[in-house]
């Protein structure tokens, strides 16, 4: 009997030495399992909605980028596809902004910046949307916030990665407030690279 019990634990150390190196030679560990799982949620824009931006805000104040988007709209899809798909853009846009997801379009009930707003089926639109975009009612558009709610400005329509790298600097810099667009327009040069459209082209919102 204690010849068979010896032999069982000697077969289990065995197995716990395969094991180790298996675990080794495979790169596995707590550590940089943990360090994938925060590759992988640096792969993509960290997408808010209006509630968890606001919370997000009393703790860390930063400018604000909203996609005002709607269900239907081919090419909110194909910035989504593209643009928001930049490793260079998803990088900026997490370090310097927080990023909210809109459906200008939704039917609920919203509290942004202490006031409710509601669906008008006269207008199909939220009126949140309505209100972020003064009324001019394109989608795409995107709605930038300094860090204490106000409007920087609303920029309508699709935007390739290297129109987007060109807006992204001018506001994430605060290039806005000493240099005009258009100076800035001639000096600036784009260096991230596009991404391609996968599929077939949208149709026309």
């Amino acid at each position: 009997m204690e010849k068979i019990v010896n032999s069982f634990f000697k077969i289990q150390r065995s197995m716990k030495r395969i094991l180790m190196l298996l675990t080794l030679a495979l790169g596995i560990s707590p550590v940089m399992a943990g360090d994938k799982n925060s590759a992988a949620s640096d792969s993509k824009i960290h997408w808010m909605n209006l509630d968890e931006v606001q919370t997000a805000m009393k703790k860390e104040p930063r400018k604000i980028l909203i996609d005002v988007y709607t269900g239907w709209c081919g090419w909110c899809k194909r910035m989504d596809a593209t643009t928001y798909e930049s490793p260079e853009v998803i990088k900026y846009v997490n370090e310097n902004f927080y990023a909210v997801k809109l459906d200008a379009e939704r039917k609920d009930s919203v509290r942004f910046v202490g006031k409710m707003y509601g669906y008008d089926p006269s207008y199909k639109v939220n009126m949140v949307a309505y209100d972020l975009l003064h009324g001019q009612l394109s989608y795409p558009s995107t709605v930038f916030m300094d860090q204490g709610f106000q409007l920087i400005t609303n920029v309508p329509g699709y935007h390739n990665v290297p129109e987007w790298e060109m807006i992204l600097k001018y506001l994430g810099q605060d290039k806005y407030k000493t240099v005009k667009w258009e100076e800035y327009q001639k000096d600036f040069k784009a260096s991230w690279a596009e991404v391609p459209m996968q599929g077939a082209t949208p149709a026309a919102h």
